[in-house]
């Protein structure tokens, strides 16, 4: 409701913007097409509206299931790889979630995402997890 109601403050305030005739016209203009732009960008990403959706409301934060992927495949490739096909094909055997934790909750459906989308969300997950430039 909120995004409506700004997107709709933007698309008046351009228009009026265009129907200005007077010197600050172009002002007007540039200014009120950054809102737009903003507004635009505001979108969740592939990862908030795929992932978070339903992570952040499980026990097990998507923190701790990223040091998993991390303390057993290391690299960043390795850590990706081992996501995305997980991912696509989960299974009890390849899963990084303590035993307990799969008797519990199970094993997760597979992703629905294309594999373009999947790259992209867990390249977004690594982006917000990895410690790796942020140790000092």
């Amino acid at each position: 409701m909120v995004r409506v109601f700004i997107l709709v403050l933007a698309i008046s305030l351009f228009t009026f913007a265009e129907q200005s005739v007077d010197s600050n016209a172009t002002k007007h203009l540039d200014k009120n097409s950054t809102i737009v732009v903003s507004i635009k960008n505001s979108k969740k990403n592939i990862f908030e509206e795929n992932c978070l959706s339903c992570h952040n409301h499980l026990s097990f934060t998507l923190e701790n299931i990223f040091f998993k992927y991390l303390l057993k495949y290391s690299s960043e490739i390795s850590v990706k790889n081992a996501m995305i096909d997980y991912l696509k094909n989960p299974n009890p055997d390849t899963t990084v979630m303590p035993k307990s934790y799969v008797r519990v909750f199970g094993i997760k459906k597979p992703s629905k995402l294309s594999d373009e989308e999947l790259k992209k969300a867990v390249d977004i997950y690594w982006e917000k997890y990895k410690v790796f430039g942020k140790l000092r």
